[in-house]
């Protein structure tokens, strides 16, 4: 059961309250403070205070400060006036119990008005971020193709002067091969005026002369011909030859000095990691995962090897100190031998990587809480102990084994249970 305060003082004024609750021997910034317009109730364990107040007061201007293993109650009264007592006198239980679930049911109205509204003004966030997301794209598609279509008409233009440029040197070829078959024709008819007006002095001649002019004439008009076509090409291979490449860029697209830089930093980090933990050299590239080492330490604590397991969290962590799952099995391992301190050190480690706590991992908050409360208990530090096991309730209020356990806690604080 828990111990009912009951050495509180109070004060008023025609518009406050002031209620002072000692709570010694406890942290007080752990105390779970409940008020409505017309109960108010703190549960600080294994204290408990709670008022059933004389009239209504205003919960949300109220305001409570916490120190020096006290609460300073400051309470603003709905109507200004001097109350004859603190709390209403002559209730029964009955009424007690209805004011208690009718506060409870004012509470979770108001807790479920304000998610409400914080669920819509977060969707009103998603959907304004959305549009602007949505215009930002749409700036920046119609900035593309901008892009897109500069280039287009540029290689359009580009492509348009080559062809023009191609046309003129095509025409200019046309001009010098006419000019070159002119000339050669002009030769070609030169030399058969020259070779009638021999034919014509040398009437007289001997028939062997004139079919050796003649065969000289034919032998000039094949040199002609040959000249005026070229010769054709002789056949050949080409052998190219490809740099060795790290990266899959071509090389006139690439930057050199940046690659080189880059590969020569991830040398150095990963000799300076080998250097770190020597036992990488040894172990294959399987084994240097934080995640298979967790799967492996989870198989070894299963068939209770502690000691082969806590050894695989630990690689585990050294290799990456970022997963709270790590601490979380490691808090076990330590359990299991008897490491109290340094579950307690696991535990809060993992609570601390924990965070931002939504629901994703609830249950890994729940596990790190009891772990950590168990270590306590064992120690005989049984007020942290329950502290933490409430938390534990406070995520997962519906968990049995938990209630139970808390309640034992309790009972041995009391001294109405012996320890275990």
């Amino acid at each position: 059961m828990p111990l009912h305060v009951s050495d509180y003082s109070w004060q008023q004024t025609n518009a406050a309250v002031f209620i002072s609750v000692p709570l010694r021997g406890v942290c007080v910034r752990d105390a779970d403070v409940f008020c409505t317009e017309s109960y108010l109730k703190v549960n600080c364990p294994p204290f408990l205070f709670e008022v059933f107040l004389y009239a209504p007061i205003d919960d949300e201007k109220s305001k409570a400060k916490i120190g020096n293993d006290t609460i300073v109650f400051t309470l603003y009264k709905k109507e200004a006036a001097m109350w004859e007592t603190l709390s209403v006198s002559g209730v029964d239980k009955e009424t007690m119990q209805r004011i208690r679930e009718k506060s409870i049911l004012q509470a979770q109205e108001r807790a479920k008005e304000a998610m409400e509204a914080k669920a819509a003004a977060r969707r009103e966030d998603q959907k304004y971020t959305l549009n602007v997301m949505m215009k930002i794209e749409e700036e920046e598609r119609k900035k593309i193709e901008d892009i897109k279509e500069s280039e287009r008409i540029k290689a359009t233009k580009e492509l348009e002067a080559w062809k023009e440029h191609q046309r003129r040197a095509e025409e200019q070829k046309g001009i010098q091969r006419k000019e070159k078959l002119h000339q050669q024709e002009k030769l070609i008819e030169e030399e058969k005026k020259k070779l009638k007006q021999k034919s014509h002095t040398r009437n007289s001649a001997p028939r062997s002369l004139a079919t050796k002019g003649r065969n000289s004439e034919n032998m000039f008009f094949e040199k002609l011909k040959e000249n005026s076509i070229p010769a054709p090409r002789s056949a050949s291979s080409i052998k190219i030859n490809f740099t060795p490449r790290v990266f899959p860029t071509a090389l006139r697209e690439s930057q050199v000095a940046e690659e080189e830089e880059w590969l020569h930093k991830q040398a150095e980090a990963q000799r300076a990691m080998n250097t770190d933990i020597p036992e990488l050299s040894d172990l294959k590239d399987e084994e240097k995962n934080p995640e298979w080492l967790k799967d492996k330490g989870n198989k070894l604590f299963a068939t209770e090897n502690y000691l082969a397991a806590l050894n695989a969290y630990n690689l585990a962590i050294r290799l990456n100190n970022k997963i709270p799952l790590l601490y979380l099995n490691r808090a076990a391992c330590h359990l299991k031998l008897k490491n109290l301190h340094k579950a307690i050190e696991d535990s809060s480690k993992a609570l601390e990587l924990l965070t931002p706590p939504v629901a994703e991992n609830a249950n890994a908050r729940v596990k790190a809480h009891v772990r950590r409360g168990t270590a306590f208990c064992q120690l005989e530090l049984y007020i942290e102990g329950l502290q933490d096991y409430e938390a534990a309730l406070k995520i997962d209020p519906s968990n049995k084994i938990v209630q139970n356990d808390t309640e034992k806690i309790r009972n041995i604080i009391q001294g109405t249970e012996l320890k275990s």
